[in-house]
């Protein structure tokens, strides 16, 4: 069964979590110093937040898949509409592993299909998870790194993407 992924672009961290905590009646799944995730049932979605930097509002739309076989099946819909769907294989993002595939709408929003392999302790390559003691304030290094939502299809075979 597929879910469909959300992810925005946030200023404050602490203050979206706690409106977002109450538009959904649920605390995140997932809580880190930059980001946070709510996997939630009713409705199905995967809705992810980060203060990485990003100018705030919507960073990029998403399906999220639970075997490779939904994940080929998509792939095969996505390139029947977009020839040059980005293909991105093991990508450490978003506190995550997870084999995707990028596309842009035509409006220009990017388009994320994927399958999740595993957790990991990082945001992305390279970038380490601060501890509690950290959470107020992300490093200006932290805030400036890139890894959701590339600039366009091409893009996500050379930027790391959540």
């Amino acid at each position: 069964m597929k879910r469909l992924h959300v992810h925005v672009a946030v200023e404050n961290l602490a203050d979206s979590i706690r409106f977002y905590s109450s538009v959904f009646a649920n605390e995140p799944t997932v809580q880190k110093v930059d980001y946070a995730k709510w996997m939630l049932d009713d409705p199905r979605v995967n809705f992810a937040i980060s203060q990485r930097g990003a100018q705030s509002g919507l960073n990029h739309l998403g399906i999220q898949v639970e075997s490779s076989s939904e994940l080929d099946e998509m792939q095969a819909r996505l390139k029947s509409l977009q020839p040059d769907i980005a293909k991105e294989e093991n990508v450490s993002c978003c506190y995550a592993k997870s084999d995707k595939y990028w596309v842009t709408d035509p409006q220009g929003i990017a388009w994320e299909t994927f399958h999740t392999l595993d957790t990991i302790p990082v945001y992305g390559d390279g970038h380490i998870e601060q501890t509690n003691e950290a959470a107020c304030s992300v490093p200006a290094q932290a805030a400036k790194a890139t890894c959701c939502a590339p600039t366009s299809a091409k893009a996500a075979v050379t930027e790391k993407c959540c």
